[in-house]
């Protein structure tokens, strides 16, 4: 690549304080790159522009820009930017999704994007973050949220109504955080709970034993609701809370992990527990505790 600097589009997106999913968005509409078969590729325009592709062992391939670049995009979102965003309501969205229109909001909840009102659906930050708009009706004032047309090639969103369908999806760009992904390539799901989960090691056994003998609702390894490659070792519905077990505190490579980890659960502000090997032999002491300052009971 000589002397000329590239960044990513992630760090492209931050540089212009826009959700990366909106700049991907846009530059499909305008013709720099395409989705094809669960990867970001570069059209003739992108290379024309500069545009490169890089790859490596952990996050795959991903598309680089020239740093000058950004000029020219803002400049192109300038010309129109009097053009009005098109934004899609719950019935929209179920239809497109297919799902019923009853179900949109408590996905979207799950997600961290909204949160239940006493009457209607209000935007988290993260919400906001990715476009969302918060508006209500005019005659009862009760709100609702609308979403921009880029949200349908959000990341999260795409992974879990795949789910919800059935559907097996891998997306790989230059968001990929290998390092998740390594660790649980490392670490195989071998011990088995007691309500079927395959779990990675004797102490998330112990842990989601506990929670099924506690009748908790909860998730083994659930993906974060962020563009990041995140997982989380516990998620429980009731509360959208968190469980992280940090059992490898000898080894560097997870100790710079759980650094990561956890700057990115401070910077989403997402409720997290914390547990230590010390920890998971008092689990009838100790968790009851940690989960009662997120409003759950256990018995």
């Amino acid at each position: 690549m000589g002397n000329q600097k590239y960044i990513s589009t992630t760090s492209l997106s931050k540089s212009m304080n826009i959700p990366t999913s909106d700049l991907f968005s846009y530059l499909i509409k305008i013709g720099w790159i395409e989705r094809a078969e669960n990867t970001w590729i570069l059209t003739q325009i992108g290379r024309d522009l500069g545009g490169q592709l890089k790859s490596d062992s952990l996050r795959g391939t991903w598309i680089v820009w020239p740093e000058e670049i950004r000029r020219k995009i803002e400049e192109l979102m300038h010309s129109t930017e009097t053009a009005e965003t098109k934004f899609l309501n719950v019935t929209t969205l179920a239809q497109i999704l297919k799902v019923s229109k009853l179900r949109i909001n408590p996905i979207l909840s799950e997600l961290g994007w909204v949160e239940k009102d006493r009457k209607g659906w209000i935007l988290t930050k993260l919400g906001k973050s990715n476009g969302g708009k918060q508006s209500e009706y005019e005659k009862t004032g009760i709100p609702f949220v609308t979403w921009p047309e880029s949200i349908l090639i959000n990341k999260s969103l795409v992974e879990t109504f795949n789910q919800i369908h059935g559907d097996s999806i891998e997306i790989t760009d230059d968001r990929t955080n290998g390092t998740d992904l390594t660790f649980r390539k490392k670490f195989e799901a071998k011990h088995r709970a007691a309500d079927g989960h395959c779990v990675r090691s004797k102490a998330e056994m112990l842990i989601d034993n506990w929670l099924y003998m506690s009748e908790i609702v909860h998730a083994y390894e659930r993906k974060l609701p962020i563009e990041e490659d995140v997982y989380c070792d516990f998620y429980l519905p009731v509360g959208k809370v968190y469980i992280e077990y940090w059992g490898y505190e000898n080894d560097s490579k997870y100790i710079e992990r759980k650094k990561t980890k956890l700057d990115i659960y401070k910077k989403y502000g997402f409720n997290l527990i914390e547990l230590t090997d010390t920890e998971i032999q008092n689990l009838d002491d100790i968790f009851p505790k940690k989960l009662l300052k997120f409003g759950i009971q256990a018995y």
